[in-house]
């Protein structure tokens, strides 16, 4: 199979998304000088972080963290989009791992249990073919000994994208469009939310705010990306 791979990748090299040069022998995902460039955010070892701080006075959340930073233009933005729009799953798989990797070295993170991503409409995965949040989970949860659970948590209704829109609009877009059911398994539990981007944070806040009727529930926040609404 290792021989077969290697010839396939010869006639079909794997290309890095972000510089577009062929990926060596080694290499996962993305070329390493790419990899070594990644603008890395550095918030696992800071609980007051930039990401951590956009929900204070919001929900209680105990943990947020998010791997990188997320602009206009920059290697993450390219990354984000060749997975959501382009269907590269396999970077969103390699973003997971990365924090995963992370949530290990975080002691407040040492307890988790179950990890939920934000859940699509149903309408709105069919036509992407992917939820891109539990791609994400599921590359966190082969790196850490949580569950990713999709069953629970429940997008009600279909929203219109949050690209463009104001914090408040994007906050009106999905109030009360989250839904519980049968929690009861994850009462008392610390459970991990995962996202892609955190922006304004309203669309985590609304989650929390769905999960938090369960009792004794405790719920940190994982995403890829914080870009500033």
């Amino acid at each position: 199979m290792t021989y077969l791979k290697d010839f396939l990748s010869l006639i079909y090299p794997e290309i890095c998304p972000i510089c577009g040069k062929s990926l060596f022998k080694g290499e996962n995902t993305i070329c390493m000088r790419c990899y070594s460039h990644l603008p890395r955010s550095r918030f696992s070892d800071d609980k007051e972080n930039p990401a951590a701080r956009v929900f204070w006075g919001r929900v209680p959340l105990s943990f947020v963290f998010t791997g990188f930073l997320y602009n206009k233009g920059n290697a993450l933005q390219q990354l984000i989009h060749a997975f959501k729009y382009r269907g590269l799953k396999n970077i969103g798989s390699f973003l997971g791992g990365e924090l995963g990797n992370e949530i290990n070295s975080i002691p407040q993170l040492s307890d988790l249990e179950f990890i939920l991503p934000v859940p699509l409409h149903p309408k709105k995965q069919k036509k992407r073919g992917f939820n891109q949040s539990e791609i994400i989970a599921r590359g966190i949860a082969e790196k850490i000994p949580a569950d990713v659970n999709i069953s629970i948590l429940k997008r009600q209704s279909f929203s219109s994208t949050q690209t463009r829109k104001s914090k408040y609009e994007r906050w009106q877009n999905v109030e009360n469009i989250f839904s519980v059911e049968n929690g009861s398994g994850i009462e008392g539990k610390h459970i991990l939310l995962v996202d892609d981007v955190i922006t304004t944070g309203a669309t985590i806040e609304a989650c929390a705010q769905a999960l938090f009727g369960l009792e004794g529930i405790k719920i940190s926040v994982a995403a890829v990306g914080y870009t500033r609404g």
